[in-house]
């Protein structure tokens, strides 16, 4: 047998002898409480079972408020009971409010002890889990050869702005049989044809209207 099971446990021998003693106190109160025979042993085992319930629910939610009442009132019943009996109270002659709360006890522990079991225990919340973080490593082999960057689009050239096109002088009928006549009277002296600057110098008219005449001239 281990040594460790043999070996006597200072708590919990405090433990059992702190809970015979809350037992045995309650029980004496519920006897004098006109609480005899057996019931007088089930007050204490309620007392007890309410506390050790409303315990084990706080140790799932701590902040659950019905468990720390029901707690509180298992703790107050003990502990009242403990001191009733401690000589403060005579068992011969128990107050009438006294028994009222005693023989009220078994429906209060029914309903604390009922509640306490069928209360929805809240879901613990959920691990967070840190996805290990992946190295984005670029591995280039010594024999591929290095990706060729894209070569570089010169930008297209600018259009060359348009000029506006600049209409031909309208030249009248007679300008243009006056033109006529001194061309094929120069033609007929010198048997060349007349010259556009020569023709504008004749004429007086600046170069646009001479070559418009001169177009015309070639047309007819």
């Amino acid at each position: 047998m281990p040594r460790s099971l043999a070996r006597p446990d200072a708590v919990l021998i405090q433990a059992v002898i702190a809970g015979a003693l809350s037992f045995a106190h309650l029980h004496d109160l519920a006897l004098a409480a006109a609480q005899s025979g057996w019931k007088a042993w089930a007050y204490p085992v309620s007392v007890d079972l309410l506390l050790v319930a409303a315990w084990r629910r706080l140790r799932i939610a701590r902040r659950d408020r019905s468990a720390w009442t029901w707690f509180v009132i298992a703790l107050g019943a003990s502990l009242g009971a403990n001191i009733a009996t401690a000589g403060l109270l005579d068992l011969g002659q128990v107050p009438a409010w006294l028994r009222i709360l005693v023989a009220g006890w078994p429906a209060l522990a029914f309903l604390g002890g009922t509640l306490l079991v069928h209360s929805p225990t809240p879901a613990p919340a959920p691990a967070e889990v840190e996805e290990p973080a992946v190295l984005d490593l670029a591995v280039e082999r010594a024999d591929e050869p290095a990706p060729a960057s894209a070569p570089e689009l010169a930008p297209p050239p600018e259009p060359a702005p348009v000029k506006p096109a600049v209409p031909a002088p309208v030249v009248p009928a007679a300008l243009l049989d006056h033109a006529r006549k001194i061309t094929e009277a120069h033609q007929a002296s010198t048997g060349s044809p007349m010259p556009a600057d020569a023709l504008s110098a004749r004429l007086g008219l600046p170069e646009d209207m001479t070559r418009a005449i001169t177009t015309q001239l070639q047309l007819t």
